[in-house]
């Protein structure tokens, strides 16, 4: 599924138009990205959670050369699924 879709789909089943649905999705999605921006984490009772997860520094290798590189630490957004997404799943 694809975000039209998605737009599609909580259109029809909130009953409004796609536009709105498209505001609304857009909000949702911005939020998230501003609360872990600021290094916050947003959870949804039943859906999950989103954090900021902190990678650290290792060393690699360039696949066409061998030659060890140094791959600085970063942060990354990581997702948790919650119980009851993992139970629809299954």
């Amino acid at each position: 599924m694809n975000k039209t879709e998605l737009v599609e789909h909580i259109a029809s089943q909130a009953d409004i138009s796609k536009a709105a649905a498209t505001r609304a999705l857009d909000a949702t999605i911005g939020a998230i990205k501003t609360t872990l921006k600021k290094g916050g984490t947003v959870s949804v009772i039943g859906f999950g959670t989103f954090e900021v997860s902190v990678r650290a520094a290792r060393k690699g290798r360039n696949p066409q050369t061998g030659e060890e590189i140094k791959i600085k630490k970063t942060k990354v957004p990581k997702f948790r699924a919650g119980k009851a997404l993992k139970d629809a799943v299954k």
